[in-house]
C-alpha cells in the first residue's frame, strides 16, 4: 500500500481531529497547483489543499505517509451522503487496546459514534471488540480491539 486518501472540507479541522485526537503524526502539507495535478484528478482548474499522516509506530516503506487528507479549494465539491450502506462508501478500521476506554475519550472530547463498543461474538474476531464513529465529515471509522488470543 502507497497511502489512502479522504476528500474532506476543511484541511486543518481534519487534521486536527487525526493528528490530536486519533494520533496519527502530521509528516508534511502542500498546496497543489500545478499542472500534473490537474491531469492526475481530471479538473482542469484544481486546486488541492493536502497533508500527508503517518500512523506511529507503522514501518515507513517508499512512502512516508499512510493517510492523505486532501481539501478540494478548487473546484469545491459538495458534502455527499455519507450513509455506510451506499456503494462506494468506506471505512478505516484503527486497532486500539481497550475500545471502552478510547470511546469514552472520544465521545467526551464531542465525537460522534454509532455505537458503543459492541463485542464480536462471531467469526475470527470473536471475542474483541468494535465500534464505528464518525470524522468531521461524517466518514465512517472504526475502533477494533482484537480478541486476546490474537
Amino acid at each position: 500500500m502507497w497511502h489512502f486518501s479522504f476528500t474532506v472540507a476543511d484541511l486543518d479541522r481534519s487534521v486536527a481531529f487525526y493528528r490530536d485526537l486519533l494520533g496519527f503524526t502530521l509528516v508534511h502539507r502542500q498546496v497543489q497547483d500545478n499542472a500534473y495535478t490537474r491531469r492526475l484528478v481530471g479538473y482542469p482548474d484544481a486546486v488541492l489543499r493536502v497533508a500527508q499522516l503517518s500512523v506511529p509506530g507503522q514501518p515507513r516503506g517508499v512512502s512516508t505517509h499512510d493517510l492523505e487528507l486532501v481539501e478540494y479549494v478548487r473546484p469545491r465539491g459538495e458534502p455527499r451522503d455519507p450513509a455506510r450502506h451506499l456503494p462506494g462508501a468506506a471505512h478505516l478500521a484503527l486497532t486500539v487496546e481497550d475500545a471502552r476506554a478510547e470511546h469514552a475519550r472520544l465521545a467526551a472530547a464531542g465525537v460522534r459514534f454509532v455505537n458503543a463498543p459492541a463485542e464480536i461474538t462471531e467469526g475470527v474476531n470473536r471475542g474483541g471488540y468494535a465500534c464505528y464513529f464518525l470524522d468531521p465529515d461524517e466518514i465512517t471509522l472504526e475502533l477494533v480491539q482484537p480478541p486476546a488470543t490474537l
